[in-house]
């Protein structure tokens, strides 16, 4: 038979220390809480941008050419004479016989295709070839581009328009002292917006380092992430100057 556990008085004391203690212990809880709560409710979100404007250290040329005709032999000969001539050309300039790539040589037979009919091809046989000029001169190939004319005047049709595309292959090496500014910049508009308010900077909530973007050097600026405004890089290729540029997204804990 289970014996029943009876107080008496002298028991009384304790049980009141007890439940004492626990509503104190109960109560600091509570508290902190409420206090936890209320400092989650208080954060600021601020931005850091940092921009740099760097040349371009890889320049890629193209220059794609095709010549057409019925004789397979005459067309091919007239082809190879064009590659001399931009050969030449491009030697002409100062570009050097390494930075210089031959592609390979596409031929079409257009009586080999399976429709003919009215749209037919005036000629049968079209040649195109691509030679590929890539360079770390990039103001060599800048240059040199500007006189794209003179294999015009030398009968060279090019397919396209030729533009050299300009590359920066140099981000890692700037990214770690960007990101440190950014993070700086963020932190004192932090600091600002504190002081206007009067509260304190705190720790921090939350942070995002943001996505480096590589623009064209004279494009304005702003601080929306690059998904934000259409794709960062857009036109970037066609400038030799580049504005790298990156923004970080701060929260920070505010405190009386």
């Amino acid at each position: 038979m289970n014996e029943v556990r009876r107080f008496n008085a002298g028991d009384l004391p304790w049980l009141g220390l007890f439940i004492a203690a626990g509503l104190i212990v109960g109560g600091w809880l509570l508290g902190s809480q409420i206090k936890a709560t209320r400092l989650a409710d208080r954060y600021v979100t601020v931005k850091g941008l940092v921009e740099r404007t760097v040349k371009s250290d890889l320049a890629i040329w193209p220059l794609s050419y095709k010549e057409a005709g019925d004789v397979l032999s005459q067309v091919y000969d007239k082809s190879e004479a064009d590659k001399h001539v931009i050969v030449d050309f491009l030697k002409q300039q100062g570009i050097q016989p390494a930075e210089i790539e031959l592609g390979s040589i596409q031929v079409v037979d257009n009586q080999a295709t399976e429709y003919g009919g009215p749209n037919r091809p005036p000629h049968r046989y079209i040649i195109t070839q691509e030679i590929a000029v890539r360079s770390g001169r990039v103001e060599q190939i800048a240059a040199a581009a500007q006189k794209i004319m003179l294999l015009v005047q030398k009968g060279i049709v090019l397919n396209g328009n030729g533009q050299v595309t300009y590359k920066f292959n140099g981000l890692n090496s700037i990214k770690p002292d960007m990101i440190t500014e950014a993070t700086r910049t963020a932190r004192a508009a932090a600091d600002r917006f504190a002081s206007d308010s009067g509260s304190k900077v705190g720790s921090i909530r939350q942070a995002n380092q943001g996505v480096f973007s590589i623009l064209p050097a004279d494009q304005g600026s702003d601080t929306s992430e690059p998904g934000e405004y259409g794709g960062g890089d857009q036109g970037a290729d066609s400038s030799l100057m580049k504005k790298i540029r990156v923004v970080t997204t701060v929260q920070y804990y505010l405190d009386k």
